[in-house]
């Protein structure tokens, strides 16, 4: 089984299947199709399958002209993209890029991995391999997805079909890193699963990083995660504590960072964005309590980071509250919607956090951000889906009491915005210093 899929891999014969066509998912079928492979994309919004076989781009930081490429022209290795979760039959491997979420009780939420087995489970056949990319706990692989697999498909893991993880690593639009050139940490149920998974990413990407099961992988990307949660959790303390110092956090960190061993530099902000940081160390915490453990320093972690939106908010409170001005009534212009700077992700973004405690607060809210033209629907904030960013012009018009910048995309003019407020609360370091800005 395992010798005959590497030997179709390695002619470029096997065809790959992506599910979850979003900002991990599409750029790993890009990759795979500019690699010579055909590839189905699989999606539960009918919106892009459509899009992508007309050869457009949904996602800013990948070119239409990337998609059509792969997606469009008379190639018979082109790629195509469904709704139609039969045409997992005509896959030799299957990789699931779906979203791991937090329920409204911090746990685990598994829907989008169990329906997704349960989608491809009656239309698998023998000898395909199966490869769950979804960020999760040490055991979601043998635990949850792979018994659906079983149940709905009548084969064997190991026997009837191979099973691997290999976490996601991509960091939407990173110009240092992309799909490709990032290595590939990989995982298997068995030593022919681990083979034939590192066979696949092998063919398309510069490294594979094979280890001893996939629980080893799943608590690789799980450890990448809290790594950074827990120092960022720390410079946000240090903000702080500096803070009422008089000191100025940005610039310990730009001096520290000149130590060329021994200090890695992480930046405060209002809190932790993307679907990875804010969301992966509690599925540590949660699979931990089943061995008895508590793992405090993380969820320590968490409740810092977490807090960073009520600091800002009552930072700007007493701001305004300086200057004679109550956070009752006023109109406030948040500035930057996406997660990070440069992106259209607005996955946990804390601009939404902070653009509710801005509402519940009295405040009046518009926002700007280039990159977010449009708020998308979440669970999470139902209640701001569809409004639209003001423009340039209206962002500087002088109608605001304050501006509070929450992401600092590199192509916004942040000091105009600063002089055309009374005052700018200041989380990104992004405006010039200056008496009506105040740093958060």
């Amino acid at each position: 089984m395992k010798d005959a899929l590497v030997a179709k891999i390695g002619k470029r014969e096997a065809v790959v299947g992506v599910v979850g066509l979003g900002y991990v998912g599409l750029p790993l079928l890009l990759e795979f199709a500019k690699g010579g492979f055909r590839c189905v994309g699989f999606d539960i919004d009918p919106a892009k399958p459509a899009a992508l076989v007309a050869g457009r781009s949904y996602i800013r930081h990948i070119a239409s002209e990337s998609v059509a490429s792969a997606f469009v022209g008379a190639d018979p290795k082109r790629a195509t993209a469904t709704t139609d979760f039969s045409r997992v039959r005509e896959c030799d491997a299957v990789l699931i890029c779906v979203p791991t979420p937090l329920t409204h009780h911090r746990e685990p939420d598994l829907t989008f991995i169990e329906n997704t087995a349960r989608s491809i489970a009656p239309h698998m056949r023998a000898g395909q391999l199966v490869i769950l990319e979804s960020t999760t706990y040490p055991g979601t692989t043998e635990e949850v997805m792979v018994p659906i697999l079983e149940a709905g498909s009548g084969l064997r893991a190991g026997e009837g079909f191979l099973a691997a993880f290999s976490p996601e690593r991509e960091d939407p639009n990173n110009r240092d890193f992309r799909t490709a050139t990032i290595p590939k940490v990989v995982g298997g149920m068995t030593p022919d699963s681990l083979d034939a998974a590192v066979a696949l990413y092998g063919s398309v990407i510069c490294k594979t990083v094979p280890v001893s099961s996939c629980r080893a992988a799943e608590a690789t990307k799980l450890m990448e995660n809290i790594f950074r949660s827990v120092n960022i959790a720390l410079v946000n303390e240090l903000k702080l504590v500096f803070g009422r110092m008089g000191v100025d956090i940005w610039e310990v960190v730009d001096a520290a960072r000149t130590k060329p061993f021994g200090f890695m530099p992480f930046y405060p902000g209002p809190g932790l964005g993307g679907h990875c940081i804010p969301i992966d160390p509690f599925y540590l915490t949660w699979k931990a309590k089943e061995y008895g453990i508590a793992t405090r320093f993380i969820e320590l972690a968490g409740e810092i980071n977490s807090a960073m939106p009520d600091h800002v908010i009552q930072q700007a409170i007493v701001a305004l509250s300086d200057r004679g001005r109550a956070m009752r009534g006023a109109r406030v212009l948040l500035v930057g919607l996406a997660y990070k700077k440069n992106v259209d992700d607005t996955r946990e973004s804390p601009s939404l956090a902070l653009w509710r405690k801005l509402l519940e607060r009295g405040a009046r809210v518009d926002y700007y951000d280039p990159f977010c033209p449009v708020v998308p629907r979440t669970r999470e904030y139902p209640e701001l889906a569809d409004i639209r960013s003001r423009t340039w012009e209206e962002a500087i018009s002088g109608g605001y009491d304050a501006a509070l910048v929450s992401t600092a995309h590199d192509s916004v003019d942040h000091d105009a915005i600063a002089r055309s407020c009374g005052l700018t609360v200041d989380t990104r370091h992004a405006c010039k210093p200056g008496p009506n800005v105040v740093p958060a």
